[in-house]
């Protein structure tokens, strides 16, 4: 459906922006009023990672007056394969303040406001307040839900786009004109049950693919122009270059843009989603070792005083990335399917462990249940390892 414009012009163009604009002015549909709309918005992105790379560059250089970013880690290394707004000397720094000087580089007219904070209950209603529209770039199911919610009870507007491999998805959720993110997703998957791109790995390019379709969104709804995906999922497959639409609808009993809604405030949104199913919290209370506890223990199997089977969890080409020393591989998979149970000794200790601690909390679950009473998980994982034991080797 088409809507009206989001936002009012700006007064006027200086001479400066007619040329630096000069392409926007001479497409009709844009124009000198959409491009004075754009120098009025106020857009805020939240995250200058994958996604908010690539949006935060070309809504700046597409003109947007104010841009929002709402970023509280620094820039890692294994981020540069994607996160285009970074370079090789913002390894350490702050993505806020790297995003913020890229933006600048891009375009000296753009107020950069940087929000160096964990998005949470207690700030986002402050935060979004300001903004014309919002433009979601998280990597977690928690956020994502309370980036919704605190859309809709602020009757605000909001891009979102999702990432994995070689998968994307954009669409636009606004509750006052069409569907919301709980209408397309209900509830969020069971725990364990989708990867994190941490996890299960993101083609670079695909972000900016689907960043430059999230910008694309933004800005037909800022200068209300052409049809915006409210009600359509765009789903983006990028080995058969080949982009297809599902249409969503509002769903009249959605708990928070319903009809009767259940949910009128925020609520805790990591309770809601849990990074761990039920069995896994169980099974790893008790059960728990630290990095620097496997460390001794290793120390005291070399020396034959303590005897145990460390399992990796991971993923094969996780596994070729780095490891903690005399770990065997064995995915989480063949646990599930049950294969893996057969292959176990029964005479000695297992010690589980994965890249983060969550995926071998699932499988000690499991392993608990076949009868491995005495099985722990290493918290933290392979992360921890390198950071603690052997920063020698290289993190992902």
């Amino acid at each position: 459906m088409s809507l009206p414009p989001l936002v009012e012009p700006a007064d006027e163009l200086t001479i400066d922006e007619v040329r630096r604009y000069s392409r926007h002015l001479i497409i009709p549909e844009v124009g000198m009023a959409g491009q004075k709309r754009l120098k009025n918005a106020k857009v805020l992105v939240i995250g200058a990672g994958g996604l908010g790379s690539p949006a935060l560059l070309y809504l700046a250089a597409a003109g947007v007056g104010t841009l929002g970013v709402v970023e509280f880690d620094t820039v890692d290394e294994s981020n540069l394969q994607r996160q285009v707004i970074h370079g090789q000397s913002d390894v350490g720094k702050s993505k806020a303040q790297s995003a913020k000087e890229s933006i600048l580089e891009v375009n000296p007219y753009t107020n950069v406001v940087l929000h160096e904070t964990r998005l949470d209950n207690d700030n986002v209603f402050e935060i979004f307040e300001p903004y014309d529209l919002i433009v979601d770039g998280t990597d977690n199911f928690a956020t994502r839900y309370l980036v919704n919610d605190a859309a809709v009870l602020l009757g605000k507007p909001y891009v979102w786009g999702s990432i994995f491999r070689f998968d994307g998805q954009v669409s636009v959720f606004w509750a006052e004109h069409g569907p919301c993110y709980r209408c397309l997703y209900p509830e969020p998957p069971p725990p364990g049950m989708v990867p994190s791109c941490a996890e299960g790995g993101v083609l670079g390019v695909l972000c900016a693919s689907v960043g430059a379709a999230q910008v694309t969104e933004a800005i037909k709804l800022l200068t209300g122009i052409g049809d915006p995906s409210l009600g359509r999922l765009n789903i983006y497959e990028a080995l058969d270059l080949n982009w297809r639409a599902l249409k969503v609808r509002k769903d009249p009993n959605c708990a928070i843009c319903g009809e009767n809604p259940t949910v009128t405030g925020l609520i805790d949104y990591e309770s809601f989603c849990g990074a761990l199913t039920e069995e896994a919290a169980d099974a790893a209370v008790g059960s728990t070792i630290s990095v620097k506890q496997l460390s001794e223990w290793i120390k005291l199997k070399e020396n034959g005083e303590k005897d145990f089977v460390l399992i990796d969890v991971r993923e094969p080409n996780e596994y070729e990335i780095n490891k903690i020393p005399g770990s065997v591989l064995i995915p989480k998979a063949d646990f599930q399917t049950g294969v893996a149970l057969e292959k176990l000794p029964q005479d000695k200790q297992l010690v589980f462990h994965c890249k983060s601690g969550v995926r071998s909390a699932e499988v000690l679950a499991i392993a608990k249940g076949a009868g491995f009473s005495d099985a722990v998980h290493v918290g933290g994982g392979v992360v921890a390892w390198v950071d603690q034991i052997d920063p020698s080797q290289p993190s992902y």
